[in-house]
């Protein structure tokens, strides 16, 4: 797994949709599986939720913690 990829998971926000504006890592379970049932978008955008989405479904989203710690960090 890719540590740049994690870091961008709580960086990055949701260009369009119903949860635009959020980041990727807030977005909710049912949405990330709707992505997963229908098809991720192509290219990075894709990568960010379907990797989200395996943390989401495999309860691995706690992982992401200490990512979102530094980047509150002053």
């Amino acid at each position: 797994m890719d540590p740049e990829l994690l870091s961008l998971l709580v960086t990055r926000d949701m260009p369009f949709g119903k949860y635009k504006g959020r980041l990727i890592a807030d977005l909710p379970g049912p949405y990330l599986a709707w992505f997963a049932r229908k098809g991720f978008p192509p290219g990075e955008l894709g990568r960010l939720l379907a990797l989200m989405h395996e943390l989401d479904h495999n309860g691995l989203s706690s992982l992401l913690d200490p990512l979102r710690k530094n980047r509150r960090a002053p």
